[in-house]
């Protein structure tokens, strides 16, 4: 693959700058990591298999602990294997020109700023693109970011066991959606693949995009970045593919965090505190943090979370528990984003389980 549109060294230099490092990465509490996280993952995955019924067709689930310079790393490689075809594509333009280096200094800059400061906050992560020319030990992973973790703990004072426990049913929640619904994965990265082929530098469209900012900046609103960069520069075609993976992500992180109350219930006592804590944590946070989320789409995943629980309330509240199970069977039961809004169109579509 060419460098000419990403110089990846360059971006994960500039991402490990701005991750620095937490002093508790040198804690002795360090150590106590790895093994509760393999432990807490086995029994993660055990509630999650009770609760959703999905058991993952890939096998046991892996653990491993990382610091935000692994976790940096690992997520360049997952976009080197997922933006391969659109970096070739803007390449051979770039070649052409005479800014080409320049440009593929710019974007690294870009992807090392966003990927440093989302290392410092990001505490778990499953890892579902797969390489065939990668080892397969480095992949299908479930990563948990131990300096962050240590830094939530201590500040907020949670109990390490429960809020372990509590954060690797999230994660394994989500590897059963992707590798126990038998479709899911290759639909998902269909739909992505999708709105990267579409893709087209459009000086016009971007020009219209930062306007918009602009006009919503000196009326003092926000909404032209609710759904991040991505949308605002999106075309009408690209757009209908965000939508319909917003609906997608919405499904998947609210049936998580219904899925991670639930499972964890008997084990994780303060599970409610954790959600309480680290939602208005997200959701106060000011200055370059809140610009940040904005333009890199937290917010809209944020939102994503809310909406997607909302849903499942609202199904569940028609036709009883574990209503969405119905969707692993047949992805045309997928909700879109306007039926995830709007539950009751999803309900009149989407007939019920026998």
């Amino acid at each position: 693959m060419s460098d000419a549109a990403v110089d990846w060294e360059l971006a994960a230099r500039i991402a490990r700058k701005v991750a620095g490092e937490e002093p508790l990465a040198r804690s002795y509490l360090y150590d106590s990591l790895e093994p509760d996280f393999a432990e807490a993952t086995k029994l993660a995955e055990q509630l999650v298999t009770v609760e959703t019924g999905l058991t993952s067709l890939d096998g046991p689930a892996r653990a491993r602990v990382i610091d935000r310079g692994d976790w940096i790393d690992a997520n360049i490689r997952s976009f080197q294997r997922l933006l391969r075809p659109l970096t070739d594509k803007v390449s051979d333009k770039l070649d052409e020109s005479v800014f080409s280096g320049v440009t593929s200094k710019v974007a690294a800059a870009e992807l090392g700023a966003v990927l440093g400061w989302m290392s410092r906050r990001v505490l778990g992560q499953y890892d579902l693109l797969l390489a065939e020319d990668e080892d397969p030990q480095d992949q299908d992973l479930v990563y948990y970011v131990g300096p962050n973790i240590l830094a939530i703990e201590k500040r907020f004072a949670f109990a390490p066991q429960e809020f372990r426990l509590w954060l690797a049913t999230h994660e394994l929640t989500h590897r059963a959606q992707f590798t126990g619904v038998p479709w899911m994965r290759k639909h998902f990265i269909a739909l992505v693949e999708q709105t990267l082929d579409s893709v087209e530098p459009d000086p016009d469209r971007i020009m219209a995009g930062v306007k918009r900012l602009i006009a919503e900046k000196r009326r003092g609103e926000t909404t032209a970045l609710d759904g991040g960069m991505a949308a605002l520069f999106a075309s009408e075609e690209q757009r209908v593919v965000l939508d319909e993976i917003a609906g997608l992500m919405s499904l998947l992180e609210g049936h998580g965090d219904v899925t991670m109350t639930r499972a964890a219930i008997a084990h994780v006592p303060s599970a409610e505190r954790f959600h309480r804590v680290l939602h208005q944590r997200r959701s106060q946070s000011k200055g370059v943090a809140k610009v940040m989320q904005k333009l890199i789409g937290i917010e809209a995943k944020l939102a994503q979370y809310e909406q997607g629980e909302r849903f499942i309330e609202a199904i569940e509240a028609e036709r009883g528990d574990r209503a969405v199970d119905i969707i692993w069977g047949d992805a045309a039961f997928l909700p879109t984003l306007d039926e995830i809004k709007n539950p009751t169109s999803w309900l009149d579509r989407v007939p019920a389980a026998a």
